[in-house]
């Protein structure tokens, strides 16, 4: 060993002449080869506390000072010096591939070894989960072993190392920055460290080298198994065989399969293939909806019967194929609700628990999700598990992107056994799994001979699954000679898709590998994309971008990672005081992307935000739709399941404030089957607008779900709303000052015209925001034209009241480049006033945030109840998630905590709303029809000043805002904006709103 306190020169090491971090060419050396078999089971776990010091570079002397640092874990949250960095595209170092720089962080982890005497005889093997980018081995200062690939696992021989019943000292040696960091370049946050568990196992030296299992929906079993003695130097013993059972039913091997072996002489004497077939009688088949699993278990057995070893997994029978422009499971056309997924946690950064997955999926699936793309390299092997058991496709992404030197690297020779090594380690691993349905060549790596290279092995050694690649859809959609059996193009506009649908020339199914960008507010539009890929044949879906705001648990005082300490720290999306949500450039870093790392449709303690709840209206299992004659019809949206997992119950809102509720009893229907049924309730002839609402809810516990979970909640209008009248004058004469502003004395700022809304991620980086801030219209500036004050008559010709008028106010909105003529008209009604305003925005205000009201409340007023879409937040191309009813929030949870601080909270079509406080008097306010509201303690000059919710301070009353007319949230942070029908054009907007004390 390498022990700076013994005098003398330092041998030199190897591993480190070497320098396998700047030679691309080196994928490993000393690992063995990948293989589906399981080996955690009985092995030594070698995670916890270990010896640790983080070096300069990789060859910089290793001092004589240990830390410690937990494994697994990676050290830029763990108190280094050496911090998280984010950046999407950009290297976060200046070199061209393959040069690393000079100063690299290097992490050298130490700890003791004790090996089971038991294991005496036995193969015994180190296994790494991962590590952050190159992996060198050493035991007792022997080199054992490099690795590269920062997301699939190492594994090394130590039989001749290590002495059962003995100590030896392991020393993992991780070196941050490498020439394979060139094909890490995803957009996520920079680590380095071993971010899986390490552990070591042991085997019988007569072992099952790997086991690939195919299991077809008609029953066809087929387990081929590899079997090697020692490290394949050993002739195989004589008269081996192997068997296994399935849920208990026995196995045998399959001698047609060794007889054909033999007579193409594909017999050897190091490595032995052997075959179980057998057909599965009244398979159970597997998918998403129903994933049934069976127990696999197989044995290699010596001549005299003895077992050597065993492999168990869980298998599901299930086809995929595309025949056509269809992918199939199972012969039925599916629909992929799929979500990217990274592993990440906010105080362990990369490293993620079997309980944080679990969680990760359970969530995902309530919610109506069944897909997963493991961007961008594979995931945590546990991750798959769970997706076979409880029920998702899973599109496995090797671990390629080269974002910054993509064009470069994809045909550099250099990098053809990396791009090769990483998919077909990928592939090795993972294709046991039922849930793995499509293989994907990476990510943002351009297209090139290397890609076309590790496709053909693919192709080669698995033909059962499709496989794609994005960065093929340069060569066009509908090619048939590149490495991608799928068109999967990312954020392509919805038109393009249907376009491409429709227009005779697709050969390929259309599954988006990325679509509705989902940083900050966002995700607009979706449910008009699923609208026409429910109704277009040849789309069949994709993927959102992302799950996970990445946001890392940071102290506002110092600055750093809180880590593994931080749990308890955040609740509801919300860092606790003290504590922020870190984003790209909180660390300091000079080089970096900001906020862009924040782009998940849940925070980053897994709380979901208001997209979800569209996402799961929109994925709803059960849709109603309005029959003529007073009926309605229920349908079935599944692929294979029916009703009977499901229950629900009949809710009738009616606009006067009733709430009618009742059982509901769902008809016995199979996938796309539809029925009609009556209404549930005899509507009552009163009570103006009415919404009927199913919602439904898990009858029976599920994997991830227990019973009475809502699964979603459709909707359907059964009566119109009333017109809303003119204004019946009474009361005493309205109060509106010299300047045209209203008096009220609930009111601490008099209603004034808004365009301006707190830009959101899509308005700014989508380059809205700044057309705005070059109109002027977040600093208008008001100048009254008139006041007219008018003693007139009522509209039925009958002398008002005495003192009684109405106030008209005419005002000019200057922005830089043009002027909007607003009108108030100001009418005293019973209680309150009633506001008629209209706007007129100029043409060169083609698109603005949005037109309407906004004034200021007094202090006291803490709770809002309102009829119209929620509870959750809403907006006019977000809407779908949000049922027609009676809803109430304390005004401190309106506001949507948004990793950057920006527009939210908004609740659409809003018919009336009252804020109110404790023992106090409420402010009533009832508009004209659905209009767009939000309620907020911030401004939106406030929202727009901060960069952290740590930064806000929130104001004693409430700021309202009413809008006739609001702008759509769109994508356009990274994808399209939202369609023309959601902006708002210039022309005349009218809005009228009755203000009433309660």
């Amino acid at each position: 060993m390498n022990d700076p306190s013994i005098p003398g020169p330092r041998p030199a090491d190897p591993l480190i002449a070497l320098r396998p971090w700047e030679a691309p060419e080196v994928t490993s050396w000393g690992r063995l080869p990948m293989n589906a078999v399981d080996r955690r089971t009985g092995a030594l776990p070698l995670d916890g506390d270990w010896r640790f010091q983080l070096l300069p570079a990789p060859d910089a002397p290793v001092g004589g000072s240990w830390s410690t640092a937990y494994v697994p874990g990676a050290w830029t949250v763990q108190g280094t010096d050496d911090l998280p960095q984010y950046t999407n595209v950009t290297m976060p170092f200046r070199a061209f591939p393959p040069e690393s720089p000079a100063a690299d962080p290097t992490g050298v982890y130490e700890r003791e070894l004790d090996v089971p005497a038991e294991w005496a005889g036995r193969r015994i093997v180190l296994q790494v989960g991962a590590a952050e980018s190159v992996l060198l081995v050493h035991v007792d200062g022997r080199p054992v072993g490099v690795s590269k690939d920062s997301h699939l696992a190492a594994e090394f021989d130590l039989t001749g190392v290590v002495r059962p019943g003995g100590r030896s000292v392991l020393r993992l040696t991780v070196v941050k920055w490498s020439d394979a960091t060139h094909i890490e370049d995803q957009d996520h946050w920079w680590h380095g460290g071993i971010t899986r568990s390490v552990l070591l196992y042991a085997t019988d030296p007569f072992r099952l080298a790997d086991v690939t299992v195919r299991a077809r929906r008609d029953g066809d079993l087929r387990v081929d198994c590899q079997v090697r003695n020692a490290a394949g130097d050993r002739a195989l013993p004589d008269g081996w065989y192997v068997t296994g059972d399935l849920d208990g039913e026995p196995l045998a091997q399959d001698a047609e399969f060794d007889r054909l072996n033999t007579e193409d002489d594909r017999v050897s004497d190091f490595l032995g293939e052997a075959r179980i077939h057998a057909t599965v009688s009244g398979v159970r088949t597997w998918n998403a909806e129903q994933p049934e699993l069976y127990g696999l278990t197989v044995r290699l057995h010596r001549a005299d019967g003895t077992v050597a070893d065993t492999s168990y997994q869980r298998v599901g029978f299930r086809d995929v194929e595309i025949v056509g422009r269809d992918l199939l499971v199972n012969g039925e056309r599916v629909f992929v609700r799929g979500v990217n997924r990274h592993d990440f946690h906010p105080l362990t950064g990369r490293t993620v628990s079997y309980d944080d997955m679990r969680a990760d999926l359970v969530l995902l699936k309530r919610f109506g999700f069944n897909a997963i793309r493991t961007s961008h390299y594979p995931n945590d092997p546990a991750l798959y598990d769970l997706a076979d058991e409880l029920g998702f496709y899973v599109v496995d992404e090797a671990d390629i992107e080269s974002h910054d030197h993509a064009h470069e690297i994809a045909d550099d020779p250099r990098y053809l056994n990396a791009f090769v090594d990483r998919v077909s380690r990928m592939v090795l691993r993972d294709k046991n799994h039922p849930s793995v349905i499509i293989w994907s060549l990476g990510n943002e790596s351009d297209y090139g001979a290397n890609h076309d290279a590790a496709a053909g092995w693919v192709r080669r050694h698995d033909p059962t699954r499709p496989l794609q690649y994005e960065g093929a859809a340069k060569r066009g959609w509908a090619d048939p000679d590149v490495a991608s059996d799928i068109a999967c193009p990312m954020y392509a506009s919805l038109e393009d898709c249907v376009a491409h649908a429709l227009s005779g020339e697709q050969t390929k199914p259309l599954i988006q590998c990325e679509y509705s960008h989902a940083m900050g507010n966002s995700n607009g539009t979706l449910a008009d994309h699923w609208a026409a890929i429910e109704s277009t044949p040849g789309l069949q879906g994709g993927f959102i971008w992302e799950f996970w705001d990445h946001g890392i648990l940071q102290r506002v005082s110092d600055g750093r990672p809180v880590g593994r300490a931080g749990a308890g720290l955040y609740d509801n999306g919300v860092a606790a005081p003290g504590h922020r949500w870190a984003y790209g450039g909180d660390f300091g870093e000079a080089l970096h992307d900001g906020a862009f790392v924040a782009d998940g449709i849940v925070f980053p303690d897994r709380t979901p935000k208001p997209a979800m709840y569209e996402h799961r209206e929109i994925a709803a299992p059960v849709r109603i739709r309005c029959l003529r004659h007073e009926g309605i019809v229920l349908a079935n949206h599944q692929h294979f399941r029916g009703f009977d997992w499901l229950t629900g119950s009949w809710e009738l809102a009616l606009a006067d404030g009733r709430t009618l509720t009742g059982p509901a009893v769902l008809p016995e229907l199979c996938p796309g089957e539809t029925a009609a049924v009556p209404l549930p309730f005899e509507v009552p002839a009163d009570g103006g607008e009415a919404w009927l609402t199913l919602r439904v809810t898990v009858a029976e516990d599920q994997a991830w779900a227990p019973a009475g979970t809502e699964i979603c909640a459709p909707q359907i209008r059964i009566r119109a709303a009333d017109p809303l009248g003119p204004p019946v004058p009474a009361g005493p004469a309205v109060e509106v000052d010299d300047e045209g502003l209203l008096r009220h004395p609930l009111l601490a700022a008099a209603p004034v015209l808004s365009l301006w809304r707190a830009p959101t991620d899509n308005d700014d980086l989508g380059g809205i925001a700044p057309r705005w801030r070059a109109w002027g219209l977040d600093r208008l500036v008001r100048k009254v034209v008139s006041v007219r004050r008018d003693g007139g008559r009522s509209e039925t010709g009958v002398p008002p009241a005495e003192g009684w008028g109405t106030v008209t106010v005419l005002a000019e909105y200057a922005g830089t480049v043009g002027v909007v003529r607003h009108r108030q008209e100001f009418t005293p009604v019973e209680g309150g006033v009633r506001v008629d305003e209209s706007a007129e925005l100029p043409p060169e205000f083609a698109d603005v945030a949005r037109v309407g009201s906004v004034f200021e409340t007094v202090a006291g007023f803490d709770l809002l109840e309102w009829f119209g879409q929620g509870p959750w937040e809403s907006y006019p191309d977000r809407a779908a998630g949000a049922p027609v009813g009676h809803h109430s929030l304390p005004v401190d949870e309106l506001f949507t905590p948004y990793l950057r601080p920006q527009e939210s909270g908004g609740r659409h079509g809003v018919r009336r709303f009252t804020l109110s406080a404790p023992d106090a008097a409420g402010l009533a306010v009832e508009l004209d029809g659905p209009r767009q509201v939000s309620v907020s303690r911030y401004r939106a000059e406030d929202l727009t000043a901060v960069t952290h919710h740590d930064e806000l301070v929130p104001r004693a009353g409430c700021v309202v805002h009413i809008d006739a007319a609001h702008r759509g949230l769109g994508t356009a942070s990274c994808g399209p904006d939202t369609f023309p029908s959601y902006l708002v054009a210039p022309g005349v907007h009218r809005w009228s709103w009755t203000l009433r004390v309660r």
